[in-house]
């Protein structure tokens, strides 16, 4: 009797291990570092500890068979630092391009900028190359941006139900329909906390 009980111990202790274990393949977000793009060092920066997460377009339409998206996000920063905007760096914390590469923006714990009227304090700013009011998103792009929201929202302790786009903040098409439908019916959200559960996150 004994050993049926210590049996049904282990078997029980066995199962609830293995619902709270990972399943799925890791998930590993390989980030582009700034010396890839060629950056120039930023200026001095407001910090801040990101508390929420929003999801931009670039908005240039972005041929990937024409464009480098090294070269382009490069003259992001050119421009951004350049006299017409004075800002001290790169403008998101990570950028994406349409083969899915993510890359390494300004530092995370500055506040980013932004041409509209919101106050980017407390958000994590992600953009992705293109004009998705004019462009489709392709599968590589969406999968790249899941991921790296898991990622952040793991690495940085935010919650994903933060996750927004830049027009939920102020009056703008960014980041595109094509983009925006995948947050204004939920399945953005739903994909990353499903990574959350099932996925271990690795790296972090």
């Amino acid at each position: 009797m004994k050993v049926h009980y210590r049996l049904f111990i282990v078997l029980l202790l066995s199962a609830l291990f293995a619902g709270c274990a990972s399943t799925g393949e890791p998930l590993n977000v390989t980030i582009q570092s700034r010396e890839v793009w060629n950056a120039t060092p930023p200026r001095p920066f407001k910090v801040h500890v990101p508390d929420k997460i929003t999801v931009h377009h670039e908005g240039t339409f972005f041929d990937p068979a024409k464009h480098n998206a090294a070269d382009h996000i490069k003259r992001v920063q050119t421009w951004g630092m350049g006299p017409d905007r004075k800002w001290i760096d790169i403008p998101y914390h990570f950028l994406i391009d349409f083969d899915g590469v993510i890359y390494e923006g300004r530092n995370v714990f500055t506040v980013g900028e932004t041409n509209t009227e919101y106050d980017p304090s407390g958000h994590l700013l992600i953009s992705c190359l293109g004009n998705f009011e004019e462009q489709e998103v392709g599968e590589k792009t969406l999968n790249a941006l899941t991921e790296l929201l898991a990622y952040s929202c793991k690495k940085y302790d935010i919650s994903p139900d933060s996750i927004k786009t830049h027009r939920d903040y102020a009056k703008t098409s960014c980041p595109g329909k094509n983009m925006y439908k995948y947050f204004s019916d939920g399945t953005m959200v739903k994909r990353v906390k499903e990574i959350l559960k099932s996925r271990q996150i690795q790296g972090i």
